[in-house]
């Protein structure tokens, strides 16, 4: 198993603080660091500007929203950054939401998965410098009955395969993701429930006459290293509340149905119900403690040590840790002990 790093979304005054783990994670001998973006920072502009200050590690869209940008719009970024970064990006795409892909990007969210689906077929045409012409539901390119022609891209990338990786939470979407995908980046993964997700990729990779092998599971894990679990799960509760509560509607919310799914049916709807009443702070109180556990590596050296172990029988291949709250040098010091964690297991790969 190998060790990435999510820097989730990036802020103004977070900027040294997120450099500085990037380069310590490049240091340590991590194989990935992350950005995401919403409707705020974009991630293609914080790849390229970790990537001209890191030297070994990939640096990866978790995820670059696709609405956001024409497929060929997202090509040609894709290439740009493998060529700029000397071949170390991984292109992660999500169809993100209702409320931001129609709220922000101006783009209906109906029918997401046929988008998905032929929104890679075009990038994917693109990147492999074949004239892109292509004729789909979504995307018809050229144009028909106008000027447009069928072009190449001119971007060459270092690599003759930019890994693509999805963002994936619903049953068909995860089938989707390993019919179509390089990998999977995942969200509030649980090594106790992991299999009723991985089950669904593989049956996708099946269909596509694929197997597993090779195939990067990667979620994104907050960490909070110390003795005192409660201590430990108090700043992780908020960005879970966010999420539940708060990424979408009380009619979609695609982090709070997985919570159901999960199990946490009455803790779910509790959170949502405080933090769409703008109750945060009650809404983070409200996160039970075994979800946090479940989905986080929260505690001592040994006691991460040992969910290491959990996530790697569980199928995972790249943990992504995401150190979100305390002092730099609280946060650099997770990402040792996790390292060392590793290492510890026997699990580095």
């Amino acid at each position: 198993m190998q060790l990435g790093l999510n820097l989730g979304y990036w802020g103004g005054g977070d900027n040294h603080v997120n450099l500085a783990l990037a380069r310590e994670a490049d240091q340590l001998g991590y194989s990935v660091v992350w950005a995401a973006e919403a409707y705020g920072s974009d991630a293609p502009t914080v790849l390229a500007w970790v990537a001209a200050q890191t030297s070994r590690v990939d640096v990866g869209s978790a995820v670059m929203q696709i609405p956001a940008r024409t497929p060929a719009a997202t090509a040609m970024t894709a290439a740009t950054l493998d060529s700029l970064s000397g071949g170390r990006f991984r292109l992660g795409l999500g169809v993100s939401g209702p409320q931001v892909s129609e709220g922000w990007h101006g783009v209906r969210f109906s029918r997401p998965l046929e988008r998905t689906r032929e929104y890679v077929d075009v990038v994917r045409l693109a990147l492999l410098r074949q004239r892109v012409a292509y004729d789909g539901d979504h995307w018809r390119l050229p144009l028909p009955d106008g000027p447009g022609k069928a072009l190449q891209l001119t971007v060459h990338p270092v690599r003759p395969s930019i890994p693509l990786y999805l963002a994936s939470i619903g049953p068909k979407n995860l089938r989707l993701t390993g019919e179509i995908a390089d990998g999977w980046l995942g969200v509030f993964v649980a090594p106790e429930h992991a299999a009723e997700s991985l089950d669904l990729i593989a049956a996708g990779r099946s269909a596509a006459g694929l197997t597993m092998e090779g195939f990067d599971v990667v979620p994104t894990v907050p960490v909070s290293v110390g003795d005192d679990l409660e201590a430990c799960a108090e700043p992780i509760r908020a960005y879970s509340a966010l999420y539940i509560g708060g990424m979408g509607s009380r009619q979609q919310n695609f982090y709070n149905a997985l919570a159901v799914r999960m199990g946490f049916g009455d803790a779910a709807r509790t959170v949502q119900d405080l933090f769409l009443d703008r109750k945060h702070r009650e809404a983070a109180a409200a996160v039970p403690l075994d979800f946090v556990d479940r989905t986080a590596l929260i505690g001592p050296p040994d006691r991460i040590r040992d969910r290491l172990h959990a996530y790697a029988s569980a199928g995972v291949t790249t943990l992504s840790v995401a150190a979100h709250a305390g002092p730099l040098d609280e946060r650099i010091a997770a990402l040792r002990t996790v390292a060392e964690a590793l290492d510890a297991a026997g699990l580095a790969s």
